[in-house]
């Protein structure tokens, strides 16, 4: 897909930018994709993808492609399910949403907050519901605040995130990114947002000791490393921080936005049941639905929760599609899927299988590291992380639909139906693109 430059003064055509000289650049097509550079996409033109079944998805060419990323983390029971679909149709045609604030709720609604409940990793959790993951970062931040005002500690504020971490893109969350390119330029949105180093148990233990724990309100903590490169937790870190803000009385929020819902391996619905972390609250999406629907969850502990159950306090904050109707439904049928065909003990499976055919990609010239052994979650990290683009185009030539993540690792996050010898066939086409 081509530009074509016509000289018209003062004149700004639909989807055209006026340069000062007058000069017209007609760019083609109107969708402004996230985190791209636009004027690349316009040269080279969109990667259109027009279908999907279980791990594999095909162009408007009909090429098709091992869908490396499942989707972007988040076609967990792999893609075309049509009962997802038929359950979202089914409730549409009932009751497509309604309003969520003050006693309202749908019925399909309530009903899987109370099954979210059961699988919660802290018994007695409440359920707030979102539209996605950037929702659910805001929603905890905001809450963790609230709740110091009201057990009458007002003075802890500050949020604590890590290097390399990536929380959405809401205010909230680009304050708490440790990835710097996605904060520069926005000027400084949460002042007393913090960070610190991702591996390092003790970087959190001196800032809490630097600001004192009566400032600190709450630890935002990624079991695994997503956007930021697909780092796994050096071992013990996570038992150590949370130890760390159990002493310190620091809320500690596990972001399972890419972990969450099976994952994480282990035959465990979430890292933060794998590890006993025990969090005082959880922030969820992607999985919940395997991406048919958006959606997101807060899981909330009782310990955080009790304060607004008591009577008397509005929280007044919300998303007129929290708790959608429809969303609610595809994640009720995407759980029955998971339950149904045994997809934790599956993602487990791909632990193994990851490690062992993608293991030895690192004898690969191209390829510095690899980065597994948790999950169905993978990092091939290239040696020179400025030929991500090129790798990404060359692997696409092969049949493998993937994305580059952090500094040059490519994202291996399949669905969990990927078989064990879809992994070897996924293995045989990087190392003819890299080889």
């Amino acid at each position: 897909m081509g530009r074509s430059r016509v000289v018209v003064p003062q004149v700004t055509l639909p989807g055209s930018v006026a340069t000062p000289t007058g000069i017209i650049e007609h760019m083609s097509g109107s969708l402004w994709h996230g985190f791209a550079d636009m004027g690349s996409v316009t040269a080279s033109g969109p990667f259109v993808i027009t279908r999907g079944e279980g791990t594999r998805v095909w162009d408007r060419d009909g090429n098709e492609y091992l869908d490396t990323t499942a989707g972007l983390w988040f076609t967990n029971i792999g893609h075309g399910r049509t009962e997802v679909a038929q359950a979202v149709a089914d409730q549409l045609s009932t009751l497509a949403h309604y309003s969520g604030f003050g006693d309202l709720t749908a019925d399909v609604t309530d009903a899987l907050a109370d099954r979210l409940a059961t699988i919660a990793p802290v018994p007695g959790s409440k359920i707030f519901f979102t539209s996605g993951g950037s929702d659910s970062v805001d929603t905890a931040a905001k809450l963790a605040r609230r709740y110091w005002v009201e057990v009458g500690r007002p003075e802890k504020t500050i949020i604590v995130g890590r290097t390399k971490a990536y929380h959405g893109m809401h205010v909230a969350g680009t304050s708490l990114a440790g990835i710097p390119s996605n904060h520069d330029g926005y000027g400084t949105l949460m002042p007393d947002a913090q960070t610190v180093e991702w591996d390092d148990a003790k970087s959190l233990l001196g800032l809490i000791e630097r600001v004192g724990a009566d400032k600190v309100a709450a630890f935002f903590c990624e079991p695994i490393i997503g956007a930021g490169g697909i780092y796994l937790p050096p071992a013990g870190y996570l038992a150590e921080v949370r130890q760390i803000c159990r002493d310190n009385d620091v809320l500690f929020v596990a972001d399972e936005v890419v972990t969450g819902f099976g994952r994480i391996g282990g035959d465990s619905w979430f890292a933060s049941t794998r590890f006993d972390l025990q969090p005082d609250m959880m922030t969820t999406a992607k999985g919940l639905t395997s991406g048919y629907v958006p959606m997101g969850a807060v899981f909330i502990a009782p310990r955080v929760a009790e304060p607004f159950y008591a009577g008397g306090v509005w929280w007044r904050h919300g998303y007129t599609y929290g708790g959608h109707a429809g969303a609610a439904a595809a994640a009720m049928a995407n759980l029955d899927i998971i339950e149904r065909e045994g997809l934790l003990g599956e993602a487990s499976r791909l632990e193994g299988d990851l490690a062992d055919k993608l293991g030895p990609l690192v004898e690969l010239d191209a390829v510095s590291e690899i980065r597994t052994g948790l999950g169905a979650v993978t990092a091939v990290q290239l040696a020179d992380p400025a030929t991500a683009p090129a790798a990404v185009g060359a692997l696409r030539k092969h049949g493998v639909s993937t994305r580059a993540a952090g500094q040059g690792a490519l994202q291996i996050s399949p669905s969990f139906v990927m078989q064990t010898s879809e992994v070897g066939e996924l293995a045989d086409r990087i190392t003819a693109a890299l080889g």
